[in-house]
């Protein structure tokens, strides 16, 4: 595979269709759902990795229902502002690929033709992300020990995941992209007022990163408004928030039938420097 490396050995990896294995003979086998466990499970001890299935399922049905399009749209419009032919793209954190599955197919579309591969920590993500169809190549592992090999990666896409700039440093080839996208001040504002007595603005990361150079970034603004209570609910339960409120509080969102709300991001679009 041009991308994944064994996590053992860090060598290569041939995929004969149903199996991964390195010239060490470590063997990774494909699940069902076509992802690869590339993630060295014994170094934590944690039972669950990453989001579980209540999450992936609230933020896979939210964000099928077109919310957050306007932002998806923005996506893909950089990457086909910045990437040719040929090129690898990862995206790290994928999730369960809604907008690694839109960069791929909107590439594809304007002839562009990239090899896409997503690592999430979590295997119910990659489970969703099987049933998209959309060709985007998936494995289990850590953004923080991506099973991925040094210079390897043209484009990087970092949405809303974790920062773990040396291991995007280390994967990505000199000039190589890296595309973030984050949550500015009063992103979901108004749905911190329908839950909280006292809601509190988001804290905006610096736009420095050792390593990268900032090339452009674009914020994206919207008010939505959000009519169905499932969907508020799967919202709610899509977000951080969800596990960090009270139970008084979740319940005061479960009575909601309209939510206003300000949507909004960064998108900050980096060149690695040699």
């Amino acid at each position: 595979m041009k991308c994944f490396v064994c996590p053992v050995c860090k060598g290569g990896l041939n995929d004969d269709g149903k199996t991964l294995r390195c010239s060490l003979g470590h063997c990774f086998d494909k699940s069902k759902f076509q992802y690869v466990n590339l993630l060295m499970s014994s170094k934590s001890s944690a039972k669950r990795h990453g989001d579980d299935r209540l999450m992936v399922r609230a933020r896979r049905d939210f964000l099928d229902k077109g919310y957050y399009k306007f932002l998806c749209d923005e996506i893909c419009n950089v990457c086909l502002n910045y990437l040719e032919n040929d090129s690898i793209v990862l995206d790290a954190g994928c999730g369960e690929c809604y907008y690694s599955s839109a960069v791929i197919n909107t590439l594809k579309g304007n002839n562009i033709f990239a090899s896409v591969y997503g690592v999430d920590i979590s295997k119910d993500a990659l489970e969703f992300a099987f049933k998209r169809k959309s060709g985007v190549i998936t494995a289990v592992g850590s953004v923080f020990n991506l099973p991925v090999s040094d210079s390897s990666v043209d484009a990087l896409l970092n949405i809303f995941s974790p920062e773990a700039f040396d291991e995007y440093r280390r994967v990505l080839k000199s000039g190589g992209v890296l595309v973030r996208v984050i949550p500015l001040e009063k992103h979901l504002f108004g749905l911190k007022e329908a839950i909280y007595d006292n809601p509190y603005l988001n804290d905006v990361p610096s736009a420095d990163i050792e390593g990268f150079r900032l090339c452009e970034e674009i914020i994206v603004k919207k008010e939505i408004t959000v009519n169905s209570s499932e969907d508020i609910l799967n919202l709610f339960k899509m977000t951080p928030y969800y596990y960090k409120t009270g139970k008084s509080d979740q319940q005061k969102i479960e009575s909601v039938n309209k939510l206003v709300t300000q949507a909004e991001f960064g998108i900050r679009i980096y060149r690695k420097e040699s």
